[in-house]
């Protein structure tokens, strides 16, 4: 039986949540359908589009994302605590670039006067839009049915475009966060539709590795923050060159199906996780295959199992094998 989405996410334990959606129909969602000759490669573009800007809008930050054939994947960051921070104006404004709103947050963005009863409802109502826009149900929904909207009206029919609900898994730790966005980063070469990931169109590796060149992150991908330290800013806890160099060497690896060890080289991001590199081969090529629910050490699964009050620890053999 699926667990219900408010017993996936705990934002005490983790900010970090890899998303998955799947297309229903036989007809891609992207790429070339080899029954029909037709191309829909142009609807990679629509997912990574409207992905990229509800960033932009909601209190979630994207770390990695990979828009494949029939399915795409994603790596989010909830930053509550931005929702939290901005003044009710700023969060009915974001909002508004959503949905149209209701007649009184209209009235209050246009300076209106607003009676007593009518600032009771208005505050109800801000407190409603702050939770959405930290909530990845909200942000997943949004994103989904845009495309499936418009995938449905080019295919000229109605009915479901995706395969129920999206899945999630929370994130646990820095182990699971860097084997989830490696496996992300390398759906499109494991798929074999490219052969680097600078050449692995729609992808944010690609993003990342086209700022890079200028000696730029992305603005539109939470940036790497480097090592974690006692006044650490907002980013990933990794150093970007490090996990470039990872994914080249993991992508490299896994393209030529060797199941040893990362040459002599050893990345300083692997050794600091401490995952070895056989194990990190295998995390990189079947995370999906190898987890089914929350990811991280027995020592992180505790206090998000205790906060969600669930007895049962799912993956707990394969963590304890793979990432401790």
């Amino acid at each position: 039986m699926a667990i219900a989405r408010k017993r996936q996410i705990s934002l005490a334990d983790t900010k970090y949540y890899h998303c998955i959606s799947r297309c229903v129909r036989r007809a891609y969602l992207c790429g070339e359908d080899r029954f029909t000759g037709q191309s829909y490669e142009h609807r990679r573009c629509w997912v990574e589009e409207k992905l990229l800007a509800l960033s932009n809008v909601f209190c979630i930050d994207v770390c990695a994302y990979a828009v494949m054939s029939n399915h795409t994947h994603l790596v989010l960051y909830v930053d509550d605590k931005k929702a939290k921070r901005l003044n009710d104006k700023a969060i009915i404004i974001r909002w508004h670039k959503l949905c149209k709103g209701t007649m009184l947050t209209n009235k209050y963005v246009q300076g209106g006067k607003l009676t007593k009863a009518e600032c009771f409802f208005l505050n109800e109502t801000v407190d409603e839009y702050r939770e959405r826009l930290s909530s990845i149900s909200w942000f997943m929904r949004l994103l989904n049915e845009d495309i499936a909207r418009r995938a449905n009206k080019e295919d000229g029919c109605t009915g479901r475009f995706w395969e129920g609900r999206f899945k999630s898994q929370a994130l646990l730790d820095e182990a699971a966060l860097a084997a989830c966005m490696a496996y992300v980063d390398l759906n499109p070469i494991r798929a074999k539709i490219a052969h680097t990931p600078e050449t692995s169109d729609y992808t944010s590796v690609q993003k990342r590795i086209e700022s890079a060149t200028d000696g730029k992150q992305p603005m539109q991908l939470l940036r790497f923050a480097g090592m974690p330290r006692q006044h650490m800013p907002k980013g990933l806890p990794f150093e970007l060159k490090s996990y470039l160099e990872l994914v080249e060497l993991t992508g490299r690896c896994i393209r030529e199906d060797k199941l040893g060890y990362i040459d002599n080289t050893h990345s300083r991001l692997l050794e600091r996780i401490h995952i070895s590199a056989d194990n990190w081969l295998k995390l990189t090529s079947h995370f999906t295959r190898v987890f089914h629910g929350a990811v991280g050490r027995p020592t992180s699964q505790e206090g998000y199992c205790e906060h969600l009050n669930r007895k049962r620890r799912a993956n707990v053999r394969n963590c304890e094998k793979l990432l401790a």
